[in-house]
This record gives C-alpha cells, structure tokens and sequence, in this order.
C-alpha cells in the first residue's frame, strides 16, 4: 500500500534529566508518569485548520490487510488493522482521501475503515459491541465508486440517525468486494430501517438489492467457533455433508443471498 500518510504517531520522546532526587521528588515524577501515561493513552483530538469548513465528528482512516484462509482470529485481526490519520475538517479529509488508493485498485484481503475518532473498527468496542451492520456485497469494479458515495454521505450526515452511525468499511476480496455501515444500537429497529433506506438512496441500489444486516454479537460468536479447533473440524464436516448431499429448495434460497449487486 503506498499511500503518502503514515500511521500517526504521539510524540511523547523527549529527553528527562535523570539526576537523582528527594523521594518525594521521586514519587512526584512517578505520578506525573502514570499522568502522562494516562493522557498519551487517549489519541489526541484533531481541530479544524483556520478557515476551515469542520465536520460534525472527527473520523479516522484505517486499513488491514490479512492472508486468505482460516477467519481471523479477534488478536491477529488488531494486530494487522493499522491507522492511517485523523482529520476535523472537509479541507483535512480531502488531504488525506486524496492520496489514497482506491479500493478498486487494492489487491488481496484488504480493508478500508473510517470511523468516528475514538472508536475502534473492532466488534468489542464499547461502541460497537451492542451494535450491528448493513451488509451489501458488490460485483467488482464497483467498489470506489461506492465506497466514495458512502463516506461522502456518512461525512455529510445524510443519514439523520444522531450518533448511531460508528463507521464503514470496504472490503476487497477475490470474486466479491463488501461495503458496509455500522451502527451502535442493533436492537433499534427504527434507527437501522432508516440506515438501510438512505444507504439504498445514496448508492442508488436498484430495488431487488440483497442487503443483509448482520449484529455484532453473532460476528463475535463466529471467530469464537473459527478460534476452537475442535468446532471448527466439526463445522467443517457439517459443511462437506452438506455440500454432498442433494440441493433442496431451502438451500437454493440460501444460496440466492450469495448473488451479487447489479
């Protein structure tokens, strides 16, 4: 990936002086350690440039990237997600949108993010946890093109649902990519019809469009299985018995979820 940001680093390395002091002395810059530890823990809140037209919420760029096969576990997948910046203004997410390739020109098991600042595209943040997400699954070479139009109306607040919308990720894969949003309150009924809705308006989704919302607790409970050796041999058997037998009219429906946008 050759994008022109890095990751952002907190630049907390100055020298200290080590001469040795009183004890309480010591304990002094013992807590303004742990203060200061505290405070570097939190990423430090972007502000708009003066001038500059702020959005509603600052947003994060991140991407990973991961080597097809067996489901992530939950431990690799933080470790392979990196951030690529913050940004508070219109002006600060064009700098960065700007220089970054396009999802139609990833290659492999790759992953855009872009969420509110302080939440984590992880199902265990506290944001997310209880929440859900729209899940529509593209034909390729459509995926920039969505992608673009999704960010621009989550940036804009088209979605008129308050401080439910946590994010969205594209997701490049080999025969399909899969954009989705995600939303705090899965239980809200109310809140992820209106999400669906406007998501089908701004990607101008023809109307037979497939769109599966799927919450995070099952998400979760799914890499549990995939992280259990014993689980995942049985479920493997299950889905070779399965493949084996007849298609019976239940599983022809099941297998009309898999076709693809347009």
């Amino acid at each position: 990936m050759n994008n022109k940001f890095d990751a952002l680093k907190d630049d907390d390395s100055g020298d200290h002086d080590q001469d040795q002091g009183s004890p309480k002395d010591s304990e002094k810059e013992k807590a303004e350690d742990e203060d200061k530890e505290q405070n570097t823990s939190k990423k430090k809140m972007v502000v708009p440039g003066a001038g500059e037209h702020p959005l509603q919420y600052n947003y994060t760029f991140w991407y990973s990237r991961r080597t097809p096969g067996r489901p992530a576990s939950t431990q690799s997948y933080e470790q392979n997600i990196k951030q690529i910046g913050s940004f508070a203004s219109v002006e600060q997410f064009w700098r960065f949108y700007s220089h970054m390739i396009r999802p139609g020109d990833l290659t492999g098991h790759s992953d855009f993010h872009l969420f509110k600042e302080g939440i984590k595209p992880m199902w265990e943040d506290d944001a997310n946890k209880m929440g859900g997400k729209w899940i529509i699954r593209l034909r390729k070479g459509l995926a920039s093109r969505c992608w673009e139009n999704l960010i621009l109306a989550m940036l804009g607040e088209q979605f008129m649902v308050g401080e439910e919308i946590c994010g969205a990720v594209v997701s490049v894969r080999f025969q399909e990519d899969i954009i989705s949003i995600w939303n705090k309150t899965a239980s809200d009924q109310a809140t992820t019809a209106r999400i669906r809705d406007t998501l089908r308006r701004v990607l101008n989704l023809p109307p037979n469009t497939i769109m599966e919302y799927k919450t995070h607790t099952d998400s979760i409970k799914y890499v549990c299985l995939f992280d259990c050796p014993i689980a995942y041999s049985h479920l493997n058997y299950a889905r070779c018995a399965v493949e084996n037998t007849e298609q019976t009219p239940q599983t022809n429906v099941n297998l009309k979820r898999l076709s693809l946008v347009w």
